[in-house]
């Protein structure tokens, strides 16, 4: 801490006169999900393209020296993450044997969504074959789907994976999912014939996949 001339600590420095990289390292060391320049430029009273600025040399220079972290943009913000090279510290400190994990059900319906959005559960259900209600929940539950709206035609809701899912998966936003087009005339004749009588669910009803068969995300 810095003192003025009598010795005295100095007090809270003014927003506006702080170094603004220090200042965004300081911000970012407590953010609970990503943040976007926009909300970082008001925060600390610049220019939001002063910020952009200062946020990617912090991560050009957080990669020459090899820190065990690195600063990402994903899910339309900035955010800490460790880096991919040191995932089995991270793992063998933190989940210590207790990862969250999903189903393969619940990855290949969450899978459906990410690339058929904004979807509804029976469309769903009709593409993988079986009745999806009980993974949709769980999705839904986690934070990685949710609600907007209804189809038009039917009134069946419709769902959306959410920010939460881009930041898991570490994508600035949907156009950066895989290329999926060399798959998509088999999906496509798998929906239609299925959606010739897709049966009427019952959503509490369990999905049909094995339960043990799980994978993390």
């Amino acid at each position: 801490m810095s003192e003025d001339t009598a010795g005295v600590p100095a007090g809270p420095r003014a927003i506006a006169d702080l170094e603004l990289g220090p200042a965004l390292e300081a911000v970012l060391m407590v953010v609970d999900e990503p943040a976007t320049e926009e909300r970082l430029a008001k925060i600390l009273e610049r220019p939001r393209r002063q910020v952009a600025d200062a946020l990617r040399a912090l991560a050009d220079e957080y990669t020459v020296q090899g820190r065990g972290f690195e600063l990402r943009l994903v899910a339309g913000g900035w955010r800490f993450h460790s880096r991919p090279e040191y995932a089995a510290a991270v793992e063998g400190f933190v989940l210590d044997g207790q990862q969250a994990r999903l189903t393969q059900a619940a990855l290949e319906t969450l899978a459906v969504v990410a690339y058929r959005q904004p979807v509804s559960r029976s469309r769903v259900s009709a593409v993988r074959g079986v009745n999806c209600d009980g993974v949709m929940r769980t999705l839904l539950q986690r934070g990685l789907v949710e609600e907007v709206g209804t189809e038009p035609e039917t009134g069946a809701i419709l769902y959306t994976t959410t920010n939460y899912f881009l930041e898991r998966m570490g994508l600035r936003g949907l156009d950066e999912l895989p290329e999926l087009a060399p798959f998509l005339p088999e999906a496509e004749a798998i929906e239609a014939e299925t959606l010739e009588g897709v049966p009427s669910f019952d959503p509490d009803a369990p999905d049909s996949e094995d339960p043990d068969d799980k994978t993390e995300l």
